[in-house]
C-alpha cells in the first residue's frame, strides 16, 4: 500500500495570536520520513468565519429567528447590528495587524459598539497612557470581539468561548456521557461553520487518515463533533487523536464509545506512536506491535505497547513545519493587562522546546510520572539554533516561545551562546525554576541573546511547603534569582498557588507577604494566584496520605481520570483566601497599595504576617561571590574588539608606557587606561573570550597573565579596570 496521505487538525480552540505547535511537530517529523501532511488550525479558521460580515449576518439573522431569552445586554447588541457589520472586517484587520491606522479611531472616537465588556475599562489609562495608542485599540477590539462572544454563549452555542470552547464538558469527565448528550443533536449554528470547514480542508486534501491533536479540554468537543461527521460522510478514514489532554486524561481509558468516533488514541510524544501506526495501516507492521495506542477489538477498549523500539530522541524529532498554516492571519489581542499573560495573547510566537521532559522532576504536584515530563532528552545547542533559524526562514517571524515545562539553565545558555556566535537575532520567553544557577551573569548573557521573559513557580512562597514540595528552592534565593533576571531587563512573572496540602491561614498570609515585598523590591513585575489541584499522576494523587490529604473523589469512570477531589483537614478553609489573594496581586502589579497591612484585601479576620518586613530587602543585597574565588568558570566578552594604543609619558625622570583601549558599543563608547603590559595581556585575552572561540576559563587566563606587570592576578580581579569591564559585558559562566 501507498502511504496514506494525512490532515492533522487542531479543533477549536486554543490561541488566537499563535497556531498550537503539535501538528507543525508531527508534520515537520512525519514530512522528513516521505508523508505527505496537511495541517489545519480550525479554531483560528472558525473564528475568520463567525467573525466576518457574512458570517455574523447569519449569526444574527439565527438569534433573531430563534426563540432565546435574551439579556438586557444581548437586546442592546441586536439594536447595534448595523454598527456591527459595519466593523467587524475593519477590526479583524487591525488585530491582524494589517492595518494600524485604524488605532486613533478605536482609542479615542467612538468607533466600536460597546456592550458589557467595555465596564472594565476604568483603568486602561493607567495600563496605556497616552503613548501606547496601538494597545489600547487593541485591548479595546478585544473587548468588543469579546462582546460578541457573549451574545454567541448566551444564544446559539452556548459552548463558545475563545480559548475554553465546550470547556465543561471534558473537565473531570470521568464519564463520556455529557459528551455523548452533546453529539447527538443536530449541529448548532457554529457547529455548521466548523464541518463546512472541515468540509473544504477534506476536499482540498484528499486525506486517508485524519488525526485530531487535543491540547486541552477545550479541544475535545470540536475534535469529537468532526470526527463524528467523517464517520458519517467518511466511514473509510482513519480517525486519530492524541495530546496533551489524552495523555493526561484518558491514560485508563475504558470506554468503547469514544470510538464511535476514533479509531486509535495515542499517549505522549506522538512521534513514534504515529510511525508504528502507519506502518501497521500500510500492512507492515502487526497490531500487537503499536506503541501507546488504545483501540477496539471485539467491542473492548484496548491498550497496545507491543513495540520494542526506542523512542524517538529529541535530536530526531525534526524541525516543526508552520509552512501551510496561515500564520499572517491570527489575531494579536489583549485579553488582560498582566504584562505575562499578555505574551501568551499579544504577537505571534513560534512555539520550540529547548528539551525533551524536565531535569528536576522531583515537585509533588506536577505530573513527574508521566512521559512528557520523566523523560528528559536534550538536543545539542547546534542543532537547536539550526531549528531556530529554518523555523524564522519559514514562518518569517523571530519571537519564540520556549514550551518547556522549566528550561534547563545549562542548554540555555548554550543556546544563547551560540544564537550570539551566528548573529542570529531573536526575542524569546519560557518557564524556568527560580535556582541559584541562574547567576546575574547567566542572566545577562540570556538577555543579550534576546531572552525578554521568563515565568517560575515560587508556588507558595513557604520555606517549609516549598521543602514539602520538594521545589529544590528557597524564598532567600528566588529573591536573588528574580533580581539578577530583573537587573539584566528581563521581565519575571511568578506562578503562585494556595491550598497546597496542610498549608494553614498563617502561611498564606506570610506568602502574600513575600508576594508584597518582591513587587516592592521591584524584582518581579508579574504574578498570578493559581488554586492547588490534586491530579491521579502526581506524587500528591498518588500518595495523598503523606501529604496529610483525603481523596474523597471522583469514583474512577470509563473515560477520563485525572482531575482528583481531596480534603485537608489539617489546613485551612482555602476556598476564603482566593479572592483577597487575586485582589492583592492585581493592586500590586499596578504599583498600588504596597504599604497596606495585608488584612486590608480581606473581608475576615486574618493573622499578621510573621516575617521580618525586611526579609526580600536584606536577600538581595547579599554580595555575590568573589571573582577570586571562581577560577572555573568561562569567562566570555559580549562587546567589540577594542582599538589599542601605546602612549609614552615621563615621570620622576622615567619614561613610562600607557596603554589605551577604546571599545566602541551600542549605546556610548568607553576607554580603559591602563600600563602597556596589562592593556596588551587584556588585548590578546578578549579575542580568546569571544562566543565563537573555544572555552577559556578564568584560571586559564589566570596562566597568561604577564608576571611583570607588577601585581598578583588576585589584585588585577578588584581592580577598576577589571570591574569596568564586567560591568559592559565581560562575563563568568
Amino acid at each position: 500500500m501507498e502511504k496514506p496521505t494525512i490532515l492533522l487538525i487542531t479543533p477549536p480552540l486554543t490561541q488566537l495570536n499563535t497556531p498550537y505547535p503539535a501538528t507543525a511537530y508531527l508534520k515537520g517529523f512525519l514530512g522528513g520520513r516521505g508523508y505527505s501532511v496537511t495541517q489545519a488550525d480550525m479554531g483560528i479558521e472558525l473564528v475568520l468565519r463567525m467573525f466576518s460580515r457574512s458570517g455574523l449576518q447569519q449569526i444574527f439573522a439565527s438569534i433573531e429567528q430563534g426563540a432565546y431569552e435574551l439579556s438586557d445586554n444581548s437586546l442592546r447588541m441586536l439594536r447595534l447590528k448595523r454598527e456591527y457589520l459595519s466593523t467587524i472586517e475593519p477590526v479583524i484587520r487591525f488585530l491582524q495587524n494589517k492595518d494600524h491606522t485604524l488605532a486613533q479611531q478605536i482609542s479615542y472616537s467612538r468607533f466600536l459598539p460597546e456592550a458589557s465588556r467595555f465596564d472594565q475599562v476604568e483603568d486602561i489609562d493607567w495600563a496605556f497612557g497616552s503613548m501606547g495608542i496601538t494597545d489600547r485599540a487593541r485591548y479595546l477590539a478585544t473587548l468588543y470581539l469579546e462582546d460578541l462572544g457573549d451574545l454567541i454563549k448566551e444564544t446559539i452555542c452556548p459552548y463558545f468561548a475563545f480559548s475554553r470552547y465546550a470547556e465543561s464538558l471534558a473537565m473531570s469527565a470521568t464519564s463520556f456521557d455529557p459528551l455523548e448528550e452533546a453529539l447527538q443533536p443536530a449541529p448548532n449554528m457554529v457547529d455548521t461553520l466548523l464541518l463546512e470547514l472541515l468540509e473544504e480542508r477534506l476536499q482540498q486534501v484528499k486525506p486517508d487518515v485524519v488525526g485530531f491533536s487535543i491540547p486541552f479540554p477545550g479541544n475535545l468537543y470540536g475534535g469529537l463533533r468532526m470526527a463524528k461527521y467523517i464517520k458519517e460522510k467518511y466511514p473509510q478514514l482513519k480517525t486519530m487523536m492524541g495530546g496533551g489532554y489524552p495523555n493526561t486524561e484518558l491514560r485508563s481509558l475504558r470506554e468503547p464509545r469514544l470510538f464511535k468516533y476514533i479509531d486509535f488514541v495515542t499517549l505522549d510524544d506522538g512521534e513514534g506512536p504515529w510511525l508504528k501506526l502507519l506502518e501497521h495501516l500500510q500492512g507492515q507492521r502487526h497490531v500487537e506491535q503499536l506503541q501507546r495506542t488504545f483501540l477496539l477489538q471485539d467491542g473492548e477498549v484496548r491498550y497496545v505497547n507491543g513495540s520494542t523500539d526506542a523512542d524517538i530522541p529529541h535530536t530526531e524529532v525534526g524541525t516543526p513545519d508552520y509552512s501551510d498554516l496561515k500564520l499572517q492571519d491570527y489575531l494579536s489581542v489583549i485579553d488582560v493587562i498582566n504584562p505575562m499573560h499578555r505574551l501568551w495573547s499579544d504577537g505571534r510566537w513560534n512555539k520550540l522546546t529547548i528539551a525533551h521532559g524536565c531535569y528536576w522532576k522531583r515537585c509533588s504536584f506536577c505530573d513527574i510520572t508521566l512521559d512528557y515530563i520523566n523523560r528528559y532528552d536534550v538536543a545539542p545547542a547546534t542543532l537547536l539554533v539550526d531549528r531556530i533559524e529554518q523555523i524564522i526562514a519559514q514562518t518569517g517571524q523571530a519571537g519564540f516561545h520556549f514550551v518547556d515545562e522549566a528550561a534547563p539553565p545549562a542548554p540555555l545558555r548554550d543556546m544563547a551562546i551560540e544564537l550570539i556566535r551566528r548573529g542570529v537575532k531573536i526575542s524569546w520567553w519560557g518557564n524556568i525554576r527560580f535556582e541559584k544557577t541562574f547567576t546575574p551573569d547567566l542572566c545577562r548573557l540570556l538577555a543579550a541573546s534576546g531572552c525578554i521573559a521568563v515565568s517560575g513557580g515560587l508556588e507558595v512562597a513557604s520555606d517549609r511547603l516549598l521543602a514539602l514540595m520538594e521545589k529544590g528552592v528557597s524564598i532567600e534565593q528566588v529573591a536573588r534569582v528574580t533580581d539578577s533576571f530583573t537587573q539584566a531587563g528581563i521581565m519575571v512573572h511568578a506562578y503562585l498557588m494556595y491550598g497546597f496540602p496542610t498549608q494553614t491561614a498563617q502561611e498564606t498570609i506570610d506568602s502574600l507577604e513575600v508576594v508584597r515585598q518582591l513587587f516592592l523590591n521591584n524584582v518581579i513585575q508579574s504574578g498570578y494566584w493559581h488554586r492547588l489541584s490534586m491530579t491521579a499522576h502526581s506524587p500528591i494523587g498518588k500518595n495523598p496520605e503523606k501529604y496529610g490529604v483525603v481523596k474523597v473523589g471522583p469514583e474512577e469512570g470509563l473515560f477520563a481520570n485525572n482531575d482528583l477531589w481531596h480534603e485537608d483537614p489539617t489546613g485551612t478553609d482555602h476556598s476564603l483566601f482566593g479572592q483577597g489573594l487575586a485582589k492583592a496581586i492585581y493592586n500590586y502589579m499596578h504599583g498600588v497599595a504596597l504599604e497596606e497591612p495585608l488584612s486590608f484585601w480581606f473581608d475576615f479576620k486574618t493573622p499578621r504576617p510573621k516575617l521580618r518586613p525586611d526579609l526580600i530587602y536584606n536577600a538581595i543585597q547579599q554580595p555575590p561571590k568573589p571573582d577570586a574565588e571562581r577560577r572555573n568558570a568561562r569567562a566570555l566578552w559580549l562587546g567589540g574588539m577594542p582599538e589599542i594604543e601605546f602612549t609614552m609619558y615621563a615621570k620622576k625622570g622615567e619614561t613610562l608606557e600607557r596603554c589605551l583601549l577604546t571599545f566602541f558599543e551600542k549605546a556610548e563608547d568607553f576607554q580603559v587606561k591602563t600600563t602597556a603590559t596589562i592593556g596588551q595581556w587584556l588585548f590578546d585575552a578578549l579575542q580568546k573570550v569571544r562566543p565563537e572561540d573555544q572555552p577559556v576559563t578564568l584560571k586559564q587566563l589566570e596562566e597568561t597573565f604577564p608576571g611583570e606587570a607588577h601585581l598578583h592576578f588576585s589584585e588585577f580581579l578588584s581592580s577598576p579596570t577589571w570591574f569596568e569591564l564586567r560591568e559592559k559585558g565581560l562575563l563568568l559562566l
